[in-house]
């Protein structure tokens, strides 16, 4: 049995979602009992440097230093928390993403990824061992190191007798197929919340850093002409594997799209960017044969968002459902996939999948930062093979059976 906190932090910079699982193995499967989820805010002014130091913006070393030393303690306060509240004070592991500051794509190729959060500071905090730096292994092996999310979208979906997917919604959307009688698939669709978000920020002057619920767009019109500039953005017929972010998808990518197809009213440009980011997902879905979508993150929030894509859907054949009833909570999805990969890890077994990073081949993700407890890591099993199958228990579930 090996208890674990996930901690991660996504494109939106809004908070730190921790959740805590407790990883119990028996042969091919693997039972992970949810102990709960969190989230934890990010100082407003640590997140609105961390916007600031985005691309296209151009920051200094000195600044990047601080930010991984003041993102590390915020991700350790984070630990901290989720260990007291959750975990009941113990836990073997912390698993940390950290915060991605630039994934750089150059011809559909990843040449570096950068994320930060000192685990240094995590270790220190909580003494506790720290596993993190989790995308660099999978893309010097030749993979995009996204989604991250894959292998955990696999296990849930595995067994079915029609191609499945899991979409989360975060501020970029991202989209696993998981198919029987095919190798999974998993690729940032495209653009979700990270437009929406700019847009409501630039209108607002900063006072407001989202549509609340989705509630502007709802009230919002269609934009046919902007719309149809979005959708004929290159990335979007790219074929998988690929990932993207905010580099490409900024203030400089959105002026341009409105400068094509101006829409004054805000609610007007939210709806059409809202229907956009759910057309891609949609055309996706549609072109892989998938049958039925399940959706995470906080895209989920957005009434916009989620109508347009369950209408899109819909038109396809194909079933929209929520997360949860696969067992797991939407809002701290990531979290728990990156508590699976380190409890992989610990284990000295693979976290990537091959077919959907395009990697050379399976690899055991991140590094490990010591805690200060006297503790020892599993020893890396030398032929072992990671579970096939995964069982997702509530909190409170006996799991001793």
């Amino acid at each position: 049995m090996t208890r674990v906190v996930g901690l991660i932090s996504g494109t939106s910079v809004d908070a730190v979602d921790v959740a805590a699982a407790e990883f119990t193995r028996d042969g091919e499967q693997l039972r992970l009992q949810r102990l709960g989820e969190t989230e934890v805010s990010l100082p407003g002014g640590l997140r609105a440097r961390v916007l600031e130091a985005l691309p296209p913006a151009t920051t200094t070393t000195e600044e990047l230093c601080r930010l991984d030393a003041e993102l590390g303690r915020a991700f350790a306060a984070a630990a901290e928390h989720g260990i007291a509240t959750l975990a009941e004070g113990t836990v073997d592991l912390v698993v940390s993403h950290g915060q991605t500051l630039h994934h750089d794509v150059v011809d559909g190729r990843v040449n570096g990824t950068l994320q930060l959060g000192q685990p240094a500071a995590i270790a220190e905090r909580t003494g506790v061992d720290v596993v993190a730096d989790l995308r660099a292994r999978d893309v010097e092996a030749g993979g995009q190191g996204a989604p991250l999310v894959a292998l955990l979208d696999e296990l849930l979906l595995r067994g079915r007798e029609v191609p499945a997917a899991c979409c989360n919604l975060g501020g970029i959307a991202n989209l696993t197929v998981v198919s029987p009688d095919a190798d999974t698939l998993a690729f940032d669709s495209g653009p979700a919340n990270t437009l929406l978000d700019l847009a409501v920020r630039e209108a607002s002057q900063g006072r407001r850093s989202h549509d609340e619920h989705g509630s502007l767009a709802v009230a919002g019109t269609v934009d046919a002409q902007l719309l149809e500039v979005l959708l004929s953005d290159e990335y979007l017929g790219r074929r998988p594997p690929k990932s993207t972010g905010k580099e490409r998808y900024h203030a400089g990518y959105l002026a341009a799209a409105l400068e094509r197809a101006p829409v004054p009213d805000l609610s007007d440009r939210l709806a059409t960017l809202a229907a956009a980011a759910a057309h891609a997902v949609v055309l996706d879905a549609a072109r892989l044969g998938v049958r039925h979508v399940y959706v995470s993150g906080g895209g989920v929030h957005d009434r916009a968002l989620l109508a347009h894509l369950g209408r899109g859907l819909g038109d396809h054949g194909i079933r929209l459902e929520r997360t949860e009833v696969l067992g797991m909570p939407g809002d701290a999805k990531e979290a728990y996939a990156m508590a699976l990969i380190g409890y992989l890890t610990w284990h000295g077994l693979p976290g990537n999948v091959p077919s959907a990073t395009g990697a050379r081949g399976p690899r055991v993700l991140g590094t490990v930062t010591p805690g200060a407890r006297e503790r020892r890591s599993p020893a890396p099993r030398t032929r072992g093979e990671r579970p096939t199958r995964l069982t997702v228990e509530p909190p409170g579930a006996d799991v001793r059976s």
